[in-house]
């Protein structure tokens, strides 16, 4: 399955995750210090749905949680 959104174009974005230490100075500590920086992918939520297309036909598509939210598809 390709993860791209068949209305949005939605597709998984790369980033990163920051992981810090220690305790912040406000509590009394040095400063959190940036222990580490992993990648990883932030993928669009998905669902495969049922969808009336204008000229009448039904079909199935991947489809973005927030497309179907916004009401950018007329389910079948």
């Amino acid at each position: 399955m390709s993860r791209i959104c068949a209305i949005t174009g939605k597709r998984p974005r790369k980033g990163g995750i920051i992981i810090r230490k220690g305790i912040s100075k406000k509590s009394g500590g040095i400063g959190l210090q940036l222990v580490k920086v992993n990648k990883r992918t932030f993928r669009p939520n998905l669902q495969r749905v049922r969808v009336k297309l204008p000229s009448g036909q039904v079909k199935r598509m991947w489809v973005s949680a927030k497309a179907i939210k916004a009401g950018k598809i007329q389910k079948a």
